[in-house]
């Protein structure tokens, strides 16, 4: 079932410690639209089918990306996407939004998707491997 849109952003704001939803909204369609490019087949579905509709649309239709972003570049990628952003500030946004969206998918499906991704997408989302 689909998470609701208000209660996807309130949890992303909470967790950004945005000053107002159009700040999380901000951080959730870039981090969303990244995300996209880095997951195909059915986990991109599954996950989509778990978002509020809008964001859902955003990550089965995402930015382009040549190759595999490592979890870094991903970053770096964010930042460059959001006025004003840093690397830091980035980092935090795709956290944010991560975090929520592994919430939305639940254990399993946070597994699928972290097998799609380079190693180390685990901490953004996260959900830290267990050694």
């Amino acid at each position: 079932m689909a998470m609701r849109w208000e209660a996807f952003l309130e949890q992303v704001q909470e967790r950004g410690r945005y000053a107002t939803p159009q700040e999380a909204e901000r951080a959730a369609r870039t981090v969303l639209a990244l995300l996209g490019a880095h997951l195909v087949g059915e986990v991109r579905a599954e996950l989509a089918a778990r978002l509020p509709e809008t964001f859902s649309l955003i990550l089965l239709n995402p930015l382009q990306t040549a190759e595999p972003l490592s979890p870094e570049r991903f970053v770096r990628a964010t930042a460059a996407w959001i006025d004003g952003a840093s690397n830091q500030t980035a980092a935090w946004d795709v956290s944010a939004v991560l975090s929520v969206a592994a919430d939305a998918a639940g254990d399993e499906l946070t597994r699928r998707i972290l097998l799609q991704l380079p190693p180390g997408y685990d901490l953004l989302f996260g959900h830290p491997e267990r050694v």
